[in-house]
């Protein structure tokens, strides 16, 4: 009789949300491609959001936050709901997708750390090697897809979207351990939703909005209600019960996947290179998971 093999609850949950913000660097260059404009894109989503965030709190009749943790919340708010949506929209309007992927490369180093400075973990040596191998992988491959390292504005502002998400990642994985995941992201889309409005009032542009093709307000729909609500239900309990380090490096396999939906989207192709990333991508998260 072969044995059943279950991955930990952490290592499943997470692994939903990497599929779910997968999608969401296509997205944001099909929207940008559609018409909408960059700073609608990365902050009007979380106007959206924070709608859905709204509506889910009044049906949970969630009770506030304590004061203890607006802190955290507002960190989270500031890496995932403003930081990286409106620093890659800002970005990816002037790169191709391509570049993208350096984003989705350093985002597992980016949560590892953070988890060390904000969520008290310790990922041991061997943890570290394999991350930057991991890393060293994606980015190599990345840079033969035609991404690059010159730092230029889109790529300056592509780090700090790295920086902020890492930031967020860490800080709602662990405030999660004490709060229900939905809860930490609904919270941060309400702290932010005043800075949303503002961005996206400023940058309302009615008849560009009005000839936007549908395929770039399909692919704003998906970045609102899943890049930005509904992937984090997932995302943030994986990281709560499976650890914002450990878990945090499913995170190499996302560009691979940002990859194929780039395919079926935006018509590029899958290289025998590209999947012979993601076999040694594979064998990187294997050793993370497998590492104290």
């Amino acid at each position: 009789m072969i044995p059943t093999i279950r991955p930990p609850p952490g290592l499943l949950w997470g692994a939903v949300g990497v599929l779910a913000f997968s999608v969401s660097l296509p997205a944001t260059r099909v929207a940008t491609l559609g018409g909408l404009d960059a700073t609608i894109i990365g902050a009007g989503r979380g106007v959206f959001a924070a709608l859905l965030a709204a509506a889910y709190l009044l049906w949970r009749r969630a009770p506030l936050p304590d004061r203890s943790d607006l802190l955290s919340l507002a960190l989270v708010g500031l890496g995932v709901v403003f930081g990286f949506p409106v620093l890659t929209s800002l970005a990816l309007a002037e790169r191709p997708a391509a570049q993208g992927i350096v984003v989705a490369a350093l985002l597992p180093a980016s949560t590892a750390v953070m988890a060390v400075l904000r969520a008290g973990e310790r990922p041991s040596a061997g943890f570290w090697a394999a991350s930057t191998a991991g890393v060293a992988v994606v980015l190599a491959f990345a840079l033969g897809q035609g991404a690059t390292l010159a730092l230029e504005r889109p790529e300056a502002l592509l780090l700090a979207a790295v920086a902020l998400c890492g930031l967020g990642y860490a800080e709602g994985g662990a405030l999660a351990r004490r709060m229900d995941g939905p809860l930490v992201i609904s919270w941060a889309l309400l702290l932010m939703l005043p800075a949303s409005l503002v961005m996206t009032a400023a940058a309302w542009d009615g008849p560009r909005l009005a000839a936007a093709t549908p395929a770039a307000w399909g692919a704003f729909a998906y970045l609102s209600a899943v890049s930005m609500f509904l992937g984090f239900f997932a995302w943030y309990r994986g990281l709560a019960l499976g650890g914002v380090a450990r878990v945090g490096q499913l995170q190499l396999a996302q560009p691979l996947l940002s990859l194929g939906w780039a395919a079926l989207a935006l018509g590029e192709g899958v290289t025998p290179g590209m999947l012979a990333t993601a076999l040694l991508v594979l064998v990187c998260v294997v050793l993370t998971q497998r590492l104290r």
